[in-house]
């Protein structure tokens, strides 16, 4: 039979590289909508010329009232008898980073495939609140947990959990590098950290390249824990199921009003603990992320005279293969697709 996902996995690298291709010129200008407008409009141009079926089911734009693609959206032609995906997407991760001429902003997108014919429906799950608790760690630690380990609790207090990583991992707990972003709501955090001993990095925003990377090997980074997006936990949660990573997500209502507006909404959920497979069920899994600007998990865009070169890694959950891509677009002849014009237009 054919591997669908084989067939189509380098279209969403395009749609990646076309985001992150549109939206490098933004970079520092203080303008992170127009620049969000720019890569959804490249995103959709790449998959109007795709035979797929694509739902959104993690979308983007609503957190900042920007232009953006949002839940239910389709991607794709939808012509009869194409294959259906679940779609994650974030076409800026790290507006904020991006606009301020900052490290740490990537395009990224995730997908699953479903199998209607078997009935599935979807196997993205949407979560309804704004933030998440996220604790993410390696494969190590979740193939130590497969031998009988006790599994890691997001319950338990940073004071017994990272020492437990940092063993699994064969490091003193001073050798453990954390990741968090830097925001006022992390203030426990960082004090923890910094009383265990553990080596603490700052981000200032964007928090699927910080969660992704202790599950690769050349990153440096050991944890990630945070209070961020929703949204962006799904994405995580796809990547890491490329990777064989782990990850705990339990969802968090900034304030009682939001926590009572989910419970009238009929979420019967909140307490509960997410893992990466209750997040994207099934076998089928694909992530991708191309660079914007420079970030623990990849370089952001070089402009080089007439050339531009990006860097973008693509992954599958059946195969746990991993693929660093290096591209150099010589941008006398390269052109994008836009949705907004129907057209192709040079950068």
């Amino acid at each position: 039979m054919q591997d669908t996902e084989r067939t189509i996995e380098f279209e969403f690298v395009r749609a990646t590289e076309n985001a992150a291709l549109t939206t490098v010129h933004w970079l520092g200008r203080g303008e992170k909508e127009l620049a969000d407008a720019a890569a959804c409009d490249a995103i959709y141009g790449v998959f109007d010329k795709v035979n797929i079926c694509g739902e959104v089911i993690i979308g983007e734009g609503i957190k900042d009232n920007a232009p953006g693609i949002f839940l239910g959206d389709q991607l794709g032609t939808w012509t009869p008898g194409s294959p259906h995906f679940d779609i994650a997407l974030d076409p800026i991760d790290g507006t904020s980073n991006l606009a301020n001429g900052m490290p740490n902003s990537i395009s990224v997108m995730a997908a699953s495939e479903v199998n209607v014919r078997n009935g599935q429906k979807h196997n993205m799950r949407n979560l309804p609140s704004f933030y998440s608790h996220k604790l993410a760690y390696g494969p190590d630690v979740m193939e130590a947990i497969a031998k009988g380990m006790e599994p890691i609790s997001l319950d338990d207090p940073l004071e017994k959990t990272l020492p437990r990583i940092a063993e699994v991992l064969g490091k003193r707990v001073q050798e453990l590098v954390v990741v968090t972003m830097n925001r006022p709501r992390h203030t426990g955090f960082i004090e923890t950290i910094r009383k265990v001993g553990s080596a603490l990095r700052l981000i200032q925003d964007g928090d699927i390249a910080a969660a992704v990377a202790p599950s690769l090997p050349d990153t440096g980074v050991d944890v990630y824990v945070g209070v961020g997006g929703s949204p962006e936990g799904v994405l995580t949660a796809a990547a890491l199921k490329c990777l064989g990573g782990g990850m705990l997500l339990r969802m968090a209502p900034r304030d009682e009003e939001e926590k009572a507006a989910l419970l009238d909404g009929g979420e019967t959920e909140l307490d509960r603990v997410f893992g990466i497979d209750d997040l994207v069920t099934g076998n089928s899994a694909l992530f991708c992320a191309t660079g914007i600007s420079d970030s623990s998990l990849l370089p952001g865009v070089k402009l080089v005279g007439s050339k531009a070169i990006t860097h973008s890694i693509l992954m599958r959950a059946r195969s746990r293969t991993v693929r660093y891509i290096r591209a150099v677009h010589d941008l006398k002849a390269k052109t994008v697709h836009l949705r907004s014009d129907r057209s192709d237009h040079a950068l």
